[in-house]
């Protein structure tokens, strides 16, 4: 090696010499997985939608906005779109609001609750994997975004899914299953 390939290697100047080492960012994917998958004062989607029958999925309680197919498609069609946001420079967002709510208080057929659970967690999971990924810069401003970072959405998920799965609790505590 030269001494002028050492000096440039040094500089302030090169990106990769003022990066941050990957293994920095480890303990806040942990952290940031951990809210994903429901950790700490958080529950998990599993445990919020349990077992609940899908006969009950449109029951509306008195004094509550919402079903709980209202809420698991809310969830769906949210996290999709922050997600598809986050990895797709051609995603296209639905109209707020009538683009991330379902259109009827409950699932046409049993098929339609148990597609949505499935796209729920295979949506999670993939943002699970942009926030592992070491490639991906947490911090980076995602590039057709106006500011946004994967760190961001990655909280906006886990934020969002966290008040509404808390509802889903409220709901079927209500309903009694």
């Amino acid at each position: 090696m030269t001494k002028k390939t050492r000096t440039s290697t040094k500089s302030k100047s090169n990106k990769k010499a003022a990066a941050r080492p990957a293994l920095l960012d480890q303990p806040l994917r942990d952290h940031l997985l951990y809210l994903l998958k429901g950790g700490g004062a958080h529950v998990n989607f599993d445990a919020a939608m349990g077992d609940w029958p899908v006969q009950l999925a449109g029951v509306k309680v008195a004094n509550f906005p919402h079903t709980a197919w209202m809420l698991l498609e809310h969830l769906r069609l949210g996290q999709w779109d922050i997600l598809e946001f986050s990895r797709n420079s051609k995603h296209v967002s639905p109209k707020w609001p009538e683009g991330y709510w379902p259109a009827s208080e409950a699932p046409s057929h049993e098929k339609a609750w148990t597609a949505s659970m499935a796209a729920f967690r295979g949506d999670l999971r993939a943002m699970e994997r942009l926030v592992a990924d070491r490639r991906i810069d947490l911090y980076a401003r995602i590039p057709w975004g106006n500011g946004q970072t994967v760190l961001r959405e990655a909280l906006l998920v886990a934020d969002h899914n966290a008040y509404h799965l808390g509802q889903l609790v409220m709901l079927r505590k209500s309903i009694g299953i």
